[in-house]
């Protein structure tokens, strides 16, 4: 079999509080240290050989992956399966179908769903899991099969 695929799942980054907010929850914007966490995330993840940016359509996902997109030169798309209160499932078709290099940012209630279900079904986690804000799960791909995950915590 030939060299493992990159994926990279990215939970985004700090919000400001959901309970203070009293516009749609789809438009809550990132606080000023998820701002700080999102060019951490561009700035590790622009080393890496990015091809594709894939994001729910929720303001804070869409922000945190805008300073990557600035830096690589590449387009932030929209993804209905990366909701938040969505199924797990579909990410997992999601994962088996992009590009090698792609980055996937979604939610705090689907990304532990999505790591959980990989494990179930084979994959090999190499850290112990984190779900923080910006964290970033690095996954292994070999065909359609996700086969190793690790987890890079949040740097700020």
């Amino acid at each position: 079999m030939g060299q493992a695929d990159t994926i990279y799942l990215v939970r985004h980054a700090k919000a400001g509080e959901r309970r203070l907010w009293t516009g749609d929850d789809v438009d809550r914007p990132l606080s000023k240290r998820g701002w700080k966490q999102s060019a951490a995330v561009a700035k590790r993840l622009s080393a890496k050989k990015t091809t594709s940016l894939y994001s729910s359509s929720y303001v804070r996902c869409m922000q945190t992956l805008e300073p990557l997109a600035e830096l690589t030169g590449q387009k932030v798309h929209t993804e209905s399966r990366l909701f938040e209160d969505e199924p797990f499932e579909p990410v997992l078709e999601l994962l088996g179908e992009v590009e090698n290099g792609s980055v996937l940012c979604s939610h705090g209630d689907i990304i532990p769903a999505t790591i959980q279900a990989l494990h179930r079904r084979g994959m090999i986690v190499e850290t112990p899991a984190n779900w923080g804000k910006s964290s970033i799960w690095v996954l292994r791909r070999k065909g359609t099969k996700i086969t190793k995950g690790k987890v890079w915590p949040a740097t700020c």
